[in-house]
């Protein structure tokens, strides 16, 4: 049976059908207009008529290709094509027979234009039944006869909902079947669509029981409006399961494949509507220009690498350590642009020499400075070495760009870095802090005897701060979601913990703006949005898998880990913002630090550094930043001690 449902009739064929029904219907239709009196028609012109009919209706099914198409797939416009047909064949075989037959031969022995209007109907309809129960038999094989289908629901009630719902209906799977349409237009409720009923929305809950519907269909483009996030949450709640299916210009080849409709991810409710920058003046800022990424192999640093590149850079260097992940990205850039220039680089950004060879090779003109440690656990436990990446490297890369002469040096920091409680934002607010007094003392704002370089560029230093982004490498979401695939427990580490969240294309089309916006000195902010309940989050994630929250997977507390806090700030206390030309940025008002104090500072933090004992060095570390207060920490003796 899968071997002759693989294959399709020939061409010839469904030519040959057609004709047959069409030969068929016209001699019915002659038939009843002589009341079937065999006799006299035989004695007729029949034979001259139906030949005649044959011949002209074979020419214009095939001049119109009506024969070309797979039966099984055949549509609305497939339908108003044989309607077309037919009616082109039915008008020509008239006027040939009214101006030629007719008036030259002298053969008008019936009233051909009734004989015409009857065979119109009748063809026309069985040409159609025809298709359409070749169509629905196709399917009925396909799917294994009628078994059980999942009951769905599809959100919205528009053309896209339509061609949503012929998609699903052709599919060879045949997984769904619709059971309605969601809408909250009044005009629509209550009404049939392609003899599909529309609902309101906000009747989900009763229809989840009377047509006992298993799940709804949401575009995934419709989840940036909040009134349907809304709409998406009672469904969670109510234990309907919300599938996602991509804009229509994304369907393969016009045709949605059953692979494109994925599970609806914790991800796509925290999205909030898309942000709109400024993309002509990143372009000039970027276009033709030498870009260099640090860390391109992480989360934040590969999608800069991405974004830049649509930008048409001169050349893109991309730096890293991870030699895997930048083989796989250097892959994916050279079939995305195969005419543009990217160098890559491996290497340590502590590492001095490697560094300043780098620099020379390229020159580049940007840098975006994505390389770091960013766990918090992991850096309270190797303090030694969160210095020296986030500090050292940040300071090694700053300097060098200061010697090549670069435009602009932008820093990804955290919002760790704010009041921290954690070596790793400790670490990341004294590299905001070094490169701050370096573009000061390119603007002359305070005194720079230790500066190592004779001549002071003018490269602007820039930072960007920011919390913590969706689906990056740790976070906690793909952990939640390992968890729940075991069975269980998910761990959150407290009852009362929250983060703020962005999602990765978001953060670094704000990091591109707030860089090309930035004249150097400035700690820009970017809009996180309202902060979400960890806990929460994990609830609705376990929802969203079908399941039911300390039932089906139980949700364990395990304690704040060592440097975490509750609740993650973006600003110190004594800051003050600015508001910029772009909504989602503002500028953080800091005081300036003395160039020479921050390098006696970290000069002694990285002699520290070198003797490996962690208790002085996390000392000198919240010297340098005195707002750091241990949390949950074997450091938090320091604490009491300094005090």
């Amino acid at each position: 049976m899968k071997i002759l449902l693989n294959k399709s009739l020939p061409k010839w064929i469904v030519l040959l059908i057609d004709q047959l029904i069409m030969s068929w219907s016209f001699a019915l239709s002659f038939f009843i207009i002589k009341q079937f009196h065999f006799e006299e028609i035989m004695r007729g012109h029949f034979l001259v008529y139906i030949g005649l009919f044959g011949l002209v209706s074979l020419i214009t099914f095939y001049a119109m290709r009506i024969h070309t198409g797979l039966i099984r797939y055949s549509s609305i416009y497939d339908i108003y094509r044989i309607f077309t047909a037919v009616l082109i064949a039915s008008l020509s075989y008239g006027a040939l027979i009214g101006l030629w037959v007719a008036p030259v031969h002298g053969i008008d022995s019936v009233n051909i234009y009734l004989v015409l209007l009857i065979s119109f109907f009748v063809s026309s309809t069985l040409l159609t039944l025809v298709r359409m129960g070749a169509k629905a038999l196709f399917l009925f094989f396909k799917r294994g006869g009628s078994g059980e289908r999942e009951r769905v629901l599809i959100y919205g009630a528009n053309g896209y909902s339509i061609l949503l719902k012929q998609a699903l209906e052709t599919s060879d799977t045949g997984r769904f079947h619709i059971a309605g349409f969601l809408d909250e237009n009044s005009n629509k409720v209550n009404k049939n669509i392609h003899q599909i009923r529309v609902y309101h929305i906000d009747d989900i809950e009763r229809l989840q029981q009377k047509l006992r519907v298993d799940k709804v269909l949401v575009f995934a483009d419709d989840l940036k409006s909040d009134n349907q996030k809304l709409f998406v949450e009672r469904c969670v709640e109510l234990g309907v399961k919300v599938l996602t299916v991509p804009p229509t210009e994304q369907w393969m080849s016009g045709q949605l494949s059953m692979n494109q409709i994925k599970d609806l991810k914790i991800e796509d409710l925290l999205q909030r509507p898309p942000i709109v920058i400024e993309n002509d003046r990143v372009s000039s800022d970027l276009r033709g220009k030498r870009v260099l990424v640090t860390g391109g192999a992480g989360s934040i640093g590969s999608e800069i690498v991405r974004q830049v590149m649509s930008y048409g850079p001169e050349l893109l260097i991309v730096c890293d350590q991870a030699e895997s992940p930048l083989h796989e990205l250097q892959l994916e850039m050279e079939e995305q642009y195969p005419g543009t220039k990217m160098a890559i680089f491996i290497g340590d950004i502590t590492n001095s020499t490697r560094m300043y060879s780098m620099f020379k090779e390229f020159t580049p003109d940007v840098v975006y400075h994505a390389a770091a440690y960013k766990h918090v656990p992991m850096m309270e436990n190797n303090p030694c070495e969160a210095v020296l990446t986030n500090v050292l490297g940040t300071r090694t890369l700053a300097d060098l760009s200061l010697t090549f002469d670069v435009e602009k040096f932008v820093m990804i920091s955290t919002d760790k870095a704010v009041n921290p409680t954690n070596v790793m934002g400790t670490s990341k607010r004294i590299a905001e802090i070094y490169i701050q007094s370096l573009n000061n003392l390119n603007q002359g704002k305070v005194n720079g005897n230790k500066h190592p370089y004779k001549q002071v560029t003018q490269t602007k230093f820039i930072t960007t701060r920011f919390g913590n982004v969706l689906g990056s490498n740790g976070s906690v979401i793909p952990r939640f979601r390992q968890q729940i695939e075991k069975g269980g427990p998910v761990t959150v580490t407290h009852p009362d913990i929250t983060r703020y969240f962005m999602t990765i294309p978001e953060a670094v089309q704000l990091v591109l703006e707030a860089g090309t916006m930035g004249n150097g000195g400035e700690i820009f902010i970017f809009d996180m949005g309202e902060p979400v309940k960890i806990v929460d989050l994990a609830r609705k994630m376990i929802k969203l898998a079908g399941l039911i929250p300390d039932v089906d997977i139980p949700v364990t507390f395990t304690g704040l880990r060592p440097g975490e806090k509750l609740f993650e700030e973006l600003l110190n206390e004594e800051e003050l913002t600015i508001p910029t030309h772009h909504g989602k940025i503002k500028i953080s008002k800091v005081r300036n630090y003395s160039y020479d104090d921050v390098v006696n500072d970290i000069d002694e933090l990285m002699q520290l550094n070198k003797t490996k004992d962690e208790l002085m060095v996390v000392r000198k570390m919240k010297q340098i930043v005195p707002e750091y207060i241990s949390k949950n920490s074997r450091f938090e003796e320091l604490d009491l001690q300094m005090n």
